[in-house]
């Protein structure tokens, strides 16, 4: 979690543990994105609020089926829940963090005044992201900021699906376009970030920053879009542990 490469390289590993043990589904669904329940055609169960104990998972959907938009009151909502849920206090920690080691940020100095600028100049970096992406260009734009949960299919094709929805989402009016409010909420996120940022206001540290909020989020999507087939996979490897002989 201490870079967007890191990240993903963790979501990647925990994907291929998953895609190596299941079975690939005999039906792949042509609207990608409308999950069809459980393999055993049970109802979604409920939903867990965070993946790994820590990381926000309040944005997710088990399905598109009796699809309903957010009013722009639950778009906010979702917003202000990733926003100050504590694993985004946790992100920001370690980014501020790896901020200070880098010394990427002179005029912030070292030492604890220094690493607290850090930190609260990381954690203005994902509550601007969060209520931009999630809250503003959602209502601006009538797009759903909400992740839907693919479920069926290969590995690989829901591995595809997960990163896609960086670029495409879905319309409150049904329908999927182009995802303008990821991409230009975090544009704008990074746009205000100049303001507290006076080491750093370039055109190549503006193109970076973003490419580790796009690149976040998208290792983010992948972690939600395998998280219930890990809880089974743990499940069942508790269950058969602790089975008496």
């Amino acid at each position: 979690m201490l870079n967007p490469i890191s990240t993903a390289g963790v979501a990647l590993v925990l994907f291929a543990h998953v895609s190596l043990c299941q079975q690939t589904s005999p039906s792949d669904p042509a609207q990608p994105g409308v999950a069809q329940g459980t393999e055993d055609n049970n109802p979604s169960p409920h939903e867990s609020k965070r993946i790994l104990f820590i990381i926000p998972n309040f944005k997710t959907s088990p399905t598109l089926q009796n699809y309903e938009p957010l009013s722009t009151s639950e778009k906010f909502k979702l917003a202000s829940q990733d926003a100050f849920d504590r694993g985004t206090v946790a992100l920001a920690a370690l980014f501020g963090g790896r901020g200070q080691l880098a010394n990427s940020n002179r005029s912030f100095g070292q030492g604890v005044a220094g690493y607290s600028q850090y930190f609260a100049a990381s954690y203005g970096d994902w509550l601007i992201g969060d209520f931009m992406t999630e809250g503003v260009f959602p209502t601006l734009l009538h797009q759903d900021p909400r992740y839907f949960r693919r479920s069926t299919g290969s590995g690989w094709s829901r591995l595809g699906y997960a990163m896609g929805q960086i670029f495409w989402t879905h319309r409150d009016s049904g329908g999927t376009q182009f995802n303008f409010s990821e991409v230009l909420g975090n544009s704008t996120s990074v746009a205000i970030s100049n303001a507290y940022y006076a080491d750093n206001r370039t055109a190549s540290n503006a193109v970076s920053s973003l490419s580790v909020q796009l690149g976040v989020d998208m290792a983010s999507n992948i972690l939600k879009e395998f998280w219930p087939d890990l809880e089974r996979k743990f499940r069942r490897k508790h269950r058969g542990e602790t089975t008496p002989k």
